[in-house]
């Protein structure tokens, strides 16, 4: 009688003369030997690597392709990994060798390169189609690495430098644009707040010269009322001087009459009014009031 022990990560599958009796475990498990055989299986996740393989694109192209693939046994079944296949790891390893060139084998070059998470997909959904039938579950599946011919690479080389110089190009004339808009933005508003300035000198200054003209022409009007003002009084006393003068060319005269009209009179009035408020005496200007009629009289030498 033998013990076996049984880890909690493993199971074991026992014989009983070659009739399956079951998955045990974990723990111990009794194995008489000749009547019983066993044979243990890991539950655990399990990665295993495909090495690199040559594959031919839909284009013709060779490309080496190597990749990870991530399964399990999974414990309801677990018994069809001994029972329905006899080594799973290798069949495993097989079975993901042939779908990854059928896989490969339906794309261009271009996918290939630029669509890895797409191949994992498909290679992990075709793998566990099949593996499921053995208890197997595919979790994962990893591309590590493609490998194009060497023209291609050199070809692809070219073409990344030649992308990248585009880039910078763009990039370079994206930058000298954004400049140039930049400048003529800022040449804009300065041109907008010169002229803003322009327009707002020239209304200040011609508030100025409003402002300046009206004060200019009160200025003017005040000095026009004053000379008017003292130029009745002016005028009075000069139809006075006139008056006098007149009348002493008219004494000075050959005539023994003369006729002197009412507006004479009236200026002889004021004369005397004004020569009056200076102290003068006003004898002689009743005597003037008294020589002239009054619908224009006449008076004699």
């Amino acid at each position: 009688m033998v013990l076996r022990i049984v880890k909690e990560y493993e199971r074991l599958a026992k014989f009983k003369f070659g009739k399956y009796l079951g998955m045990m475990g974990p723990g111990i498990v009794i194995v008489i030997p000749i009547i019983h055989q066993a044979k243990k299986v890991d539950l655990r996740e399990e990665p295993f690597d495909v090495p690199p393989q040559q594959n031919i694109t839909k284009d013709n192209a060779n490309v080496d392709v190597d990749f990870v693939v991530y399964m399990r046994v999974m414990e309801p079944v677990a018994e069809r990994v001994v029972l329905e296949v006899t080594d799973y790891r290798f069949a495993v390893r097989q079975l993901a060798t042939t779908t990854l060139r059928a896989v490969i084998g339906d794309l261009s070059l271009d996918d290939v390169l630029s669509r890895r998470e797409y191949i994992n997909s498909i290679l992990q959904t075709k793998l566990d189609e099949v593996t499921d039938r053995w208890g197997v579950k595919v979790t994962a599946v990893e591309i590590r690495e493609i490998l194009p011919p060497p023209r291609i690479q050199e070809a692809m080389t070219r073409q990344m430098s030649a992308e990248r110089t585009r880039r910078a190009q763009i990039t370079e004339s994206e930058g000298i644009r954004d400049a140039a808009i930049n400048v003529a933005q800022g040449d804009k508003r300065a041109a907008i707040l010169e002229a803003e300035g322009q327009r707002e000198a020239r209304i200040l200054a011609a508030q100025g010269r409003r402002e300046a003209q009206i004060l200019e022409a009160e200025g003017f009007a005040l000095a026009l009322q004053k000379i008017n003002a003292e130029a009745q009084g002016a005028a009075a006393n000069t139809m006075g001087l006139q008056y006098l003068d007149m009348m002493r060319s008219l004494g000075e005269s050959a005539s023994t009459k003369w006729v002197i009209p009412m507006e004479l009179a009236n200026v002889a009035r004021s004369m005397a009014d004004r020569l009056g408020g200076l102290g003068v005496g006003t004898d002689s200007g009743a005597g003037l009031d008294g020589g002239a009629g009054s619908d224009g009289g006449s008076a004699s030498g």
